[in-house]
């Protein structure tokens, strides 16, 4: 039986890393997976690592060619990143966190202005308004549940943490992902690659 066309598609517009990258957040990740194993954690897969810039939600499947069209605009004038991952963090607060991350940093400070750029120019495909405040980073898990014990631990190895380096590179182009719900977990697609530094 053949699946029907979705009306909408998960959508959201990314950065991705190099597997150098992720293999040395993925490092990381298994040294807090030990010290965590009585939380219940739900650990972001290595192949899903990324520097989201906009999540849309559910975006129209017949605009997904507008949203690229309009994505692409805004990138042009826009060059190539130089990234750095650097730093373990916790959000909202150490003593309740819900979100374990790694921090994404420029030094020219176009991540930013990049990132504004996009979620205006995908303001009216989205379905829900975005957030206050951009900081990059790349999800490393959420927790679904902890204890107070468990909570310091994990402060105290995020404090530690704070300042370790997982790599540098040339981010060239952004991606406007879909991303699949499955009963495994999410599946992430490329719905379309967009070049920066490309004045076309």
């Amino acid at each position: 039986m053949i699946e029907p066309a979705p009306r909408h598609l998960r959508v959201f517009i990314a950065v991705l890393m190099p597997e150098e990258v992720k293999a040395e957040i993925e490092k990381t990740q298994a040294e807090l997976r030990r010290a965590l194993a009585g939380g219940r954690i739900s650990w972001t897969k290595r192949e899903q690592f990324h520097l989201t810039l906009r999540f849309l939600r559910h975006v129209e499947a017949e605009r997904t060619g507008s949203l690229e069209e309009t994505v692409r605009a805004a990138c042009r004038g826009f060059a190539a990143l130089s990234l750095r991952a650097q730093g373990i963090g916790l959000f909202p607060k150490s003593r309740v966190p819900r979100v374990v991350w790694v921090g994404v940093h420029d030094r020219q400070e176009a991540l930013p202005r990049l990132q504004r750029a996009v979620a205006q120019a995908a303001r009216d495909f989205a379905a829900q308004e975005p957030e206050k405040a951009f900081a990059g980073h790349v999800t490393m898990g959420r927790i679904k549940a902890i204890n107070e014990s468990q909570a310091a631990v994990l402060a105290g190895l995020a404090s530690a943490m704070a300042e370790r380096f997982f790599g540098e590179w040339m981010a060239g182009e952004i991606v406007i992902m879909r991303s699949k719900l499955l009963p495994e977990g999410a599946r992430h697609t490329r719905l379309a690659n967009i070049q920066l530094g490309d004045s076309s």
